[in-house]
């Protein structure tokens, strides 16, 4: 019976893109609301759907936005569990009147889900990030121009670069696809990486949200080293060796 109530599920949000929580209500007016939002969890689980504030949005929307429907659908998918925890964590660090960063990727992607309504300025580069934050009416939202990567949905390049030169960035939210200690914070694209150190010299300060699946994975473009950032917002406490790296370094581990 639930498989096939969100089989069904997935049949509304393919013809219609995106859909809120009590008009789904009227497809299925015999099931809770609460039955309803877990089927959408465990449908965003499987990688069918990016939850939303009250709904949610078929990867496929965002696939025909990226292009690229199968790399975006794993990294949605990878290690959620540890993603919301890290953006449950990172959430009170998040602070009112200031000049917000939010950098592209899915575990800033749930922080952007999860992120209260309230009188907050977000920069962004990424394009999931900024159509999630808009829904959200007292959050102002500023999206960076520039060349979109298919596979992470954000924008970087010369264009990107340049506009930062009049913004000004009181804590950054940053991400990144691997870390070693030797080799610091690193990515696969070289535009992202050029983008991100720039980010990191506009930012009075630097919030990583990694979880420790990455540790050890060493990307072409390393943008950050330990002393570039000041929190490292984790899902649970990092081995031994990476903790006393981190604290040397005076960056502040946050995993609960």
């Amino acid at each position: 019976m639930n498989s096939l109530r969100r089989e069904k599920i997935l049949n509304i949000l393919e013809q219609k893109g995106e859909i809120q929580l009590q008009e789904l209500k009227e497809f299925f007016p015999d099931v809770s609301l609460m039955t309803l939002r877990r089927d959408l969890i465990t449908l965003e689980k499987e990688g069918h759907l990016i939850r939303t504030h009250g709904g949610a949005v078929s990867t496929k929307k965002l696939w025909q936005i990226s292009g690229q429907e199968d790399e975006y659908s794993k990294r949605a998918a990878e290690n959620i569990d540890a993603k919301m925890k890290i953006a449950t964590f990172a959430k009170r660090l998040v602070e009112k009147n200031r000049s917000i960063y939010f950098d592209a990727g899915s575990t800033i992607m749930c922080l952007a889900k999860i992120l209260d309504d309230d009188s907050f300025t977000i920069i962004t580069s990424g394009l999931n990030i900024a159509l999630e934050l808009v829904k959200k009416k007292n959050i102002s939202v500023v999206m960076l121009g520039g060349i979109v990567n298919s596979n992470t949905l954000s924008v970087s390049g010369p264009n990107a670069i340049f506009s930062l030169d009049s913004i000004n960035i009181d804590i950054a939210f940053m991400s990144a696809s691997g870390f070693s200690v030797d080799s610091g914070f690193s990515v696969a694209n070289i535009y992202e990486g050029e983008l991100k150190r720039r980010i990191l010299e506009r930012s009075n300060k630097v919030v990583m949200l990694m979880d420790l699946s990455k540790v050890g994975r060493n990307m072409p473009f390393t943008y950050a080293k330990l002393d570039d950032i000041d929190v490292w917002v984790c899902e649970k406490r990092p081995p031994k060796e990476i903790e006393e790296a981190a604290i040397k370094k005076g960056v502040t581990i946050v995993c609960e």
